[in-house]
């Protein structure tokens, strides 16, 4: 049990606490109790107080009459996602946006209003309509949101696809959605690279018929885009387009998440469970409100992406988006970014805090982050030495680390801290408001104190629709284990304070000797050595064992590969983990794979190791770090 370095102030300079004031709330605890118990009363009252505007009322909060996994949401009204954020004063910031060359611009609510009308007009002339699906294949550019915003707007579904894609899986998304139209850019810059995007994109719709219309964002402008049949370019403003009213179930976008198996899965998510769960998150989880800027390092292909627009564009706050590497053309980029865009609230994952560990403490010190209250973490578990950097070099001790945990499917948070409770390193305080989230043992029964799955027993608004096209799995994948709770694939555990925590993903779960082990509290004690940069922990088939656990280091420059060094470090993982976990296996590699959002795949590793099949890699940002794992000495 580790202690509290965090402490809130007055609950009435935050938002939660100001709603629990509201009804009469004593603390976050009654608050999640009658959150959980009486889910109508806190979904309603969350819709009045943060002021989401329903075109028609709805009639019921929830519906459960065709079974839990099958929950329906504030049955009978209509609005529109793209109202809500747009409705807001035209002169206020809508977002800020830097580009990786250096160019930087600013859109107004009124501004970004304007370019949403724009793309609309464009995509209802060429005959896109209510519920074609439209895919976004785009860097983090203003006109991304705009796209969003646009194919909300006139009432389509809009798939968010990862711009690192190559156009095989491109092409599958869109052909499984089988989706009319597709927008994306001639190219972003990577690294100081121009990133040919546009080349990807007619790749990719070569084998897609049903796509009639490809409307293209001269971000390199480095030639003219000649209209065709099909291309198109960013339109410029020729009238207002209204916006369609739409019942509160339908589908908003589909997410697509990738398998170790199979084609991906397309996560249906709905106009007002999606914008009335994210809504409430950024103001109750992160605290936003209309003076902060809120900036997610992310990619719209990843969950966070959508997340970012909603909490911040629902809120009326800015949203900050930054196209590149956050360690380039220096390492402090990142860092200069926020001071220069006076980020208030950023969200960032453990991986990358530990990439930017090795450059020092002097870059963020030497930038002035005073404007940051608010510091927001997802994607994997922490260990404890990145958490307390991010908390103590870069929030100067002074913020919350709203360490948060959901998924695609979830389409919300399970887990979070609230800024109304004090905080232990690598939390995630508890279960989100109005989320029924345990801990089940291998027989289903609550569990404390212990490793478990983490599970939700009762349905959210944000919850996934089911996976397009595909009801059977989707009761398969989340709903067969245990009769009406959705297992996450996650491990999780509640200490004797009432704490929760991570431990990696139950499917990279290594079992040693019939022992259970997250892959996290190895690569946890690794990482705390000097000389680790990054750890991939991994288990391998064993005749002997079942499974040994194979450990995968970058290691720092100038650091030298020795055995000596491979003995300390399976050493290290013994003495903090157990003698019976000691590594079979440590080896040197020049990196790990990862995705664009900075997870380690491990099953990638472990398909290298064991020469099977990895399944979908679509999603990593480098696809040439497999054989550098292939290459590990």
């Amino acid at each position: 049990m580790s202690e509290y370095v965090w402490h809130p102030g007055d609950p009435a300079d935050t938002n939660v606490g100001r709603f629990m004031a509201e009804h009469g709330v004593a603390d976050l605890a009654e608050l999640h109790r009658r959150s959980v118990d009486d889910p109508a009363w806190f979904w309603d009252a969350v819709v009045h107080f943060l002021g989401i505007p329903f075109i028609q009322p709805y009639r019921e909060v929830l519906d459960v009459s065709r079974g839990i996994p099958w929950a329906t949401w504030f049955a009978g009204g209509t609005l529109n996602f793209a109202a809500a954020c747009l409705a807001h004063d035209a002169e206020r910031a809508a977002l800020v946006w830097e580009g990786e060359d250096g160019d930087i611009r600013m859109w107004t609510y009124g501004e970004l209003g304007r370019q949403v009308d724009a793309l609309a007009a464009l995509l209802v002339d060429r005959g896109v309509g209510v519920g074609d699906r439209v895919g976004i294949f785009m860097p983090m550019l203003p006109e991304t949101v705009a796209a969003v915003l646009a194919v909300a707007k006139i009432g389509a579904v809009f798939l968010p696809l990862f711009s690192g894609y190559g156009a095989p899986a491109v092409s599958t998304r869109l052909s499984d959605a089988q989706a009319v139209a597709l927008i994306t850019a001639d190219g972003c810059f990577r690294r100081g690279k121009k990133v040919d995007m546009l080349a990807v994109a007619e790749e990719a719709v070569a084998d897609v018929p049903s796509v009639g219309t490809v409307v293209v964002v001269p971000r390199l402008a480095t030639g003219v885009l000649v209209d065709s049949d099909r291309l198109v370019g960013w339109p410029a403003f020729s009238r207002q387009v209204p916006f369609a009213e739409l019942d509160s179930e339908a589908p908003l976008f589909i997410a697509y998440t990738s398998g170790t198996t199979g084609r991906p899965k397309g996560s249906v998510h709905v106009h007002a469970g999606w914008l009335v769960k994210v809504a409430e998150e950024g103001a109750f989880q992160t605290d936003l409100r209309a003076d902060d800027t809120l900036f997610w390092f992310t990619d719209m292909g990843w969950i966070m992406g959508p997340w970012e627009v909603t909490a911040a564009l629902a809120n009326g706050a800015t949203l900050a988006l930054y196209e590149g590497a956050p360690d380039w053309p220096e390492p402090d980029r990142l860092w200069s970014f926020i001071a220069r865009h006076r980020v208030t609230a950023l969200g960032i994952s453990p991986t990358l805090i530990r990439a930017l560990i090795p450059h020092g403490d002097d870059l963020p010190g030497g930038h002035d982050l005073s404007t940051l209250r608010v510091l927001g973490s997802t994607g994997e578990p922490w260990n404890e030495g990145p958490w307390r950097w991010y908390f103590d070099v870069v929030g100067g001790g002074r913020c919350p680390i709203i360490n948060l945990s959901g998924g695609t499917e979830v389409g919300a948070c399970f887990l979070s801290p609230h800024p109304v409770q004090p905080l232990k390193p690598m939390s995630l305080g508890g279960p989100s408001l109005g989320m029924a989230v345990d801990v089940y043992d291998e027989d289903g029964r609550p569990v404390r104190g212990q490793v478990g799955e983490l599970v939700c027993t009762r349905p959210w608004p944000g919850m996934t629709r089911g996976l397009y096209q595909d009801a059977e799995r989707y009761i398969e994948t989340y709903w067969s284990r245990w009769p009406d709770v959705w297992v996450h694939g996650d491990w999780a555990s509640v200490d004797e304070d009432g704490d929760w925590f991570l431990h990696g993903r139950s499917d990279d779960t290594i079992k040693v000797a019939g022992k259970r082990l997250g892959p996290a509290e190895v690569e946890s004690v690794l990482v705390s050595h000097p000389s680790v940069v990054e750890a991939a922990a991994v288990g391998i088939p064993d005749e002997t064992k079942g499974e040994a656990l194979w450990c995968f280091v970058v290691v720092g420059e100038g650091v030298e590969e020795s055995d000596q060094l491979r003995a300390e470090l399976a050493q290290a993982v013994a003495d903090g983990v157990g003698k019976s976990f000691k590594p079979s296996a440590v080896r040197f590699t020049d990196a790990l794979p990862k995705t664009r959002n900075a997870k380690v795949l491990r099953r990638a590793v472990r398909a290298v190791v064991t020469g099977r099949d990895p399944g979908d890699l679509s999603s990593l940002e480098d696809p040439s770090t497999v054989e550098a794992v292939r290459a590990a000495r």
